[in-house]
């Protein structure tokens, strides 16, 4: 490798990287840019926002230390003098006992994902070293670390200075072998609306075995399906008074999604608390725990006047519900761990447009569809498989875009596929937006008037004519899009009950 060129490379633990750092000697001695965010980012470290900088001097050569896990990333180098450096990977996992060793100068850095243990040996007198960590250290925190024996045979260091004639606390000498060692637990993901449409494929997905009692939530590489009874999204201070530590990755599937209700004066407040407020508190909370943020979007955050809606479209909502999604969406672009999920036409588990038409077609009911509305499905186990997909893949952050693929069709074109399938008897109709909505107003305010002699109807939202979306980002992670009639197949078949 070319010493004059930064450069990052991996090692057998997973997440563990060695940094190879320029120097720039003269004749005052030499300079180097120990940590440079822009540069060591682009290049792949992760970007881990550390607070806290700590030095330890040591004073003779075979001064000895660790091995600890703690509960925070660090990035560790040496200001003067040599060392060996000595990690062992003691996260739950596959990986776990795993052992990698590195001598160090000035010229290098390693950068230690939290839960591996970390150890070093200074090979010259007067050696110090040093370390970025991105928690505060407390004595509270210390009592989380997870801690192996330097000298175990099972993990096998091969100290260049025997450990008998080495300089270590008592401490360090006496803690355990790697055997009798409980694995620090893997990062946590936590999914919001766990009962909703999304929820529940994301429970399938993700897995719907997790217990609901608190000892088992802990378990290492746990998910937490979380309901509105654990964090109501309406109540901002359900979400900070959750206990985020631990947590890797945090998947909002919970939102104020009544559309019409939301254009109602009474409701407004409750879909702003829930569709901005609650996401402004869980992007202070991703941020200063460094979480991976989820997010789910809509094509209502656009006006529909573009036939098809790519991610770099302004945004231009029309109603209340599009203008909360879009503020969210704005909010959660701030941080920079972000995925954002925008999709159309959500069919999922409970009530829907899919369920209700195949529920008049077994009954030979004949509907009347606005036809000049346009777009594709999503189904709800389609976004959770997209969601797995980024962040199996660790694709780029930002937003995308996810439905069904296939050709773009109207609500009316839809219904009458339905009735297609299922083999139905009756018709479907097709209406204008306005005609229809102008009916069901009317209908509304009919029944009304006849059971309390006023009228009260429902506020219709305005709708994007075009909510079909661009595909092409998400197919560029490797993830293929599900053709819309198969699933829609699929979901009559084993989504929609008989009767």
């Amino acid at each position: 490798m070319d010493p004059a060129t930064l450069s990052i490379e991996k090692t057998a633990i997973p997440g563990l990287l060695v940094v190879h750092l320029p120097m720039h000697p003269d004749n005052r001695g030499w300079f180097k840019e120990n940590w440079q965010r822009a540069k060591m980012t682009a290049l792949g470290l992760p970007d881990f926002a550390p607070v806290q900088n700590n030095m330890s001097f040591n004073a003779t050569a075979g001064a000895t230390r660790g091995l600890h896990a703690e509960p925070w990333d660090k990035l560790v180098s040496v200001a003067c003098g040599k060392i060996f450096g000595a990690w062992v990977d003691l996260r739950a996992g596959a990986s776990f006992g795993r052992v990698v060793t590195v001598e160090m100068g000035p010229e290098t850095a390693v950068y230690v994902p939290r839960g591996v243990g970390n150890g070093y040996q200074a090979l010259v007198d007067g050696t110090t070293y040093t370390y970025l960590v991105n928690e505060h250290w407390s004595a509270a925190a210390k009592s989380s670390y997870t801690f192996a024996n330097l000298a175990d045979p099972q993990i096998g260091i091969d100290w260049p200075i025997p450990l008998e004639r080495a300089e270590l606390s008592e401490a360090d000498r006496h803690h355990p072998a790697l055997a009798d060692v409980t694995p620090f637990p893997s990062s946590r993901t936590v999914v919001l609306g766990a009962n909703g449409q999304l929820g529940t494929s994301l429970r399938k997905l993700l897995g719907a075995d997790n217990a609901d009692d608190a000892a088992s939530r802990k378990r290492p590489g746990r998910v937490e399906f979380l309901s509105r009874e654990e964090i109501d999204l309406a109540r901002p201070e359900t979400i900070d008074a959750y206990d985020w530590d631990g947590v890797d990755t945090l998947i909002n599937a919970a939102a104020y999604t009544a559309v019409d209700a939301a254009e109602a004066a009474d409701n407004r407040p409750t879909a702003w608390a829930v569709n901005v407020t609650a996401v402004r508190h869980l992007v202070e909370i991703a941020r200063r725990h460094r979480i991976t943020l989820v997010h789910i979007s809509s094509d209502y955050v656009f006006d529909g006047t573009r036939e098809v809606h790519t991610e770099e479209e302004p945004f231009s909502p029309l109603g209340v519900y599009g203008t909360t999604k879009a503020a969210a969406d704005e909010l959660v672009a701030t941080w920079a761990r972000h995925y954002i999920l925008r999709t159309s036409w959500v069919v999922g588990h409970g009530h829907n447009f899919v369920a209700t038409m195949a529920g008049l077609a077994r009954r030979g009911v004949s509907p009347t569809v606005v036809d000049d509305q346009f777009g594709r499905l999503t189904f709800s186990d389609d976004i959770a498989a997209a969601i797995g997909h980024l962040l199996a893949v660790d694709a780029p952050y930002g937003s995308y875009n996810i439905s069904s693929d296939g050709p773009t069709r109207s609500w009316y074109d839809i219904a009458r596929r339905i009735f297609e399938i299922l083999g139905a008897k009756g018709t479907v109709s097709p209406v204008s937006t306005q005609e229809y909505f102008a009916q069901h107003s009317a209908s509304q305010a009919k029944a009304s008037q006849a059971s309390a002699g006023t009228s009260s109807a429902t506020p219709i939202a305005p709708r994007p004519t075009h909510s079909t979306l661009d595909l092409g980002r998400i197919r560029s992670t490797g993830f293929t899009p599900a053709d819309g009639d198969a699933q829609l197949r699929r979901y009559l078949a084993t989504d929609v009950p008989p009767h």
